[in-house]
């Protein structure tokens, strides 16, 4: 989209269709013909609206993006405790995982824009990092100790369980009890009344 002008409906039927063809069929190997015949537009509209196959793909992330940051808050604010929030990720994994079998959008983002200077490159690193982030901010309002440490460890599991996703292998049940145990043992004891 271009910056500073609110989205038209056409722009928002781009980029869902963008998104289902990015995702499913990777970034470079979709061309705009493609995304302007699955949105019903011309390639003019989608020039006009994005200016570039470059920006569309950064709208596509930045959007994708807003929905995971979403769910993952949501996760956490339904969590009983600080302890139990710093897991909360993968409880959001969990449900996200159930619509999005193609493993992680940011990753494949990763492999196939690996110029850092590419606008969606960037939104795709500052994903995982603001992931990383909120890690290491969980951990530390639990208590946990190292919360850096557990943070990384934590990114780690968490990013494996979505790297086999499209395998099969259903390795986030086993993801999340090992976070779950790493966590609890870098968490202060409970308090004995």
């Amino acid at each position: 989209m271009q910056e500073g002008r609110p989205m038209t409906p056409a722009g928002r039927r781009i980029v869902a269709a963008a998104e289902e063809l990015f995702y499913n069929r990777g970034i470079t190997a979709v061309g705009v013909d493609l995304i302007a015949e699955h949105s019903g537009v011309t390639k003019r509209t989608l020039y006009n609206q994005f200016g570039s196959k470059d920006r569309l793909v950064a709208t596509y992330l930045a959007e994708r993006d807003q929905r995971w940051r979403s769910l993952v808050r949501a996760a956490v604010d339904a969590c009983g405790s600080p302890v139990e929030a710093v897991t909360a990720p993968f409880d959001a994994l969990r449900t996200w995982s159930g619509t999005n079998t193609r493993g992680c959008a940011f990753i494949n983002a990763l492999a196939e824009l690996p110029d850092p200077s590419h606008p969606a490159h960037r939104i795709a690193a500052a994903q995982k990092r603001w992931l990383l982030n909120l890690f290491e901010e969980l951990a530390t309002a639990a208590g946990c100790s190292g919360p850096a440490t557990l943070a990384t460890r934590l990114l780690v599991l968490h990013e494996g369980a979505v790297a086999t996703q499209p395998l099969s292998l259903d390795t986030l049940p086993h993801s999340t009890d090992l976070a779950r145990s790493l966590v609890k043992a870098s968490a202060p004891p409970p308090l004995v009344l």
